[in-house]
């Protein structure tokens, strides 16, 4: 089987290399612009072909100097992005590609040609690679990757990406491995959560603490407060000063951090998941519409008012979901059990935390918060890990094992349906 990964590495350019970044970046944004104003002109789907679009690419690189900037083969590589956008469109797995604004879009410049990186580790810390038109860039060697020294696989490309904290690039690799063997490892039920983040049927919850350090929490509200006060002032239709621009890069550089500590937390949790069990079932959640905002609800008080508390609550429970970004952990899951043998199952979720997981009696009163409290059996417990043990059940039936025990898990019902 062949495993494709990307390993992702902060550069350390100098001032001028950081300068010609950026303008590769620019340049290649506005072919980007170029070839979406081509085939969409006049509000019509124009679709040039590969071989107009390219001819068109390089008589522009030629009598634009500041296109000329961007490398041949990173210009290709935004046509052959471009297409496979229209593609992934037309096939309904995406939306339809869009104008990249220079504000919102994000900075990459691609390297198609893994031969050409001529990647070489320096000493114990830093690496270099060469950049096309820019030199030899300096890395940090945080690890191994495939294909440079005596690791075995073969760089297939990299693409460079400027973050708020940075420029880093992001290594494509490739290993050709045998095919595993099924993992040993047992199956587990996990319930994903804001006051648990990974609920575990077995009882081994996986937790963590707040992304931010408190004096960064701090920093980030004082922070938020000034760039309040100074959009405020912010005449409109105007573009914003540079005093707002630099607060709005300070707080973009905390949020940065913050998810670099949380996807270092979901690679290790995933890893040590994917290690230990074989079978993981999880809910088929759709986080996007859970994190919709709530219609609004009457005022029984007051005739044709609504109450206005309703999506402030919401609000902050869509925060404390998005920040957990439930969805990526999940996709690493399933692409690291593959590797090592394992199965990624997933269940309906409807009712797996109202019905209790020992006698099967469902009822929306049982559960308050974190507490599941069974007026049936009278069994108390943890809301989550009582959700956790009847993914579990639910698990068993989809995997075609027999349910632990005879009782009427509403879930397990479901499954039965459809599977």
């Amino acid at each position: 089987m062949k495993i494709k990964h990307g390993y992702m590495r902060r550069l350390a350019p100098t001032p001028e290399q950081t300068a010609a970044l950026d303008d590769q970046s620019h340049a290649a944004r506005a072919v980007w612009n170029l070839l979406h104003d081509w085939s969409t002109g006049h509000g019509r789907c124009l679709r040039p072909s590969v071989k107009d679009a390219d001819n068109a690419i390089r008589q522009a690189r030629k009598e634009v100097p500041w296109l000329a900037v961007v490398p041949a083969q990173a210009a290709q590589a935004v046509l052959k992005t471009y297409r496979r956008a229209w593609t992934n469109f037309f096939e309904g797995r995406a939306g339809p590609p869009e104008y990249k604004s220079r504000a919102r879009s994000r900075a990459v410049v691609d390297i198609p040609q893994g031969r050409s990186l001529a990647v070489k580790r320096l000493n114990r810390r830093w690496a270099q690679l060469w950049v096309p038109k820019v030199g030899t860039v300096r890395f940090r060697w945080t690890g191994p990757i495939p294909g440079v020294g005596r690791e075995p696989g073969r760089l297939t490309g990299a693409r460079l990406v400027r973050e708020a904290i940075g420029w880093h690039v992001v290594f494509r690799t490739e290993v050709v491995r045998a095919d595993p063997a099924p993992h040993p490892g047992p199956m587990v039920g996990i319930d994903r959560g804001v006051t648990v983040a990974l609920a575990l049927s077995d009882g081994n919850d996986r937790e963590h603490g707040p992304w931010m350090r408190p004096k960064e929490q701090e920093r980030l509200l004082r922070l938020e407060r000034a760039a309040a006060r100074k959009w405020r002032a912010h005449m409109r239709g105007a573009p914003a000063s540079k005093r707002l621009s630099r607060t709005y890069d300070q707080i973009a550089k905390l949020r940065a951090r913050a998810k670099r500590r949380r996807t270092d937390w979901q690679h290790q949790t995933t890893t040590a998941l994917a290690n230990r069990y074989g079978v993981v079932v999880v809910e088929d959640l759709t986080i996007e519409n859970m994190v919709r905002r709530p219609k609004p609800k009457p005022n029984p008080n007051r005739p044709g008012a609504f109450l206005k508390n309703r999506a402030r609550v919401k609000a902050g429970l869509n925060r404390s979901m998005l920040n957990e970004a439930h969805t990526a952990t999940v996709t690493m899951l399933a692409y690291k059990l593959a590797e090592r043998g394992g199965t990624l199952i997933r269940v309906p979720a409807r009712y797996t935390s109202q019905t209790c997981s020992q006698c099967g009696h469902r009822d929306p009163s049982f559960r308050k918060g974190i507490a599941f409290s069974c007026t049936s059996c009278g069994w108390i417990g943890h809301a989550d890990t009582n959700a956790a043990i009847n993914i579990h059940a639910a698990g068993r039936v989809v995997y075609g094992l027999l349910s632990p025990a005879p009782r009427g898990d509403e879930a397990s019902r479901s499954n039965r349906r459809a599977a």
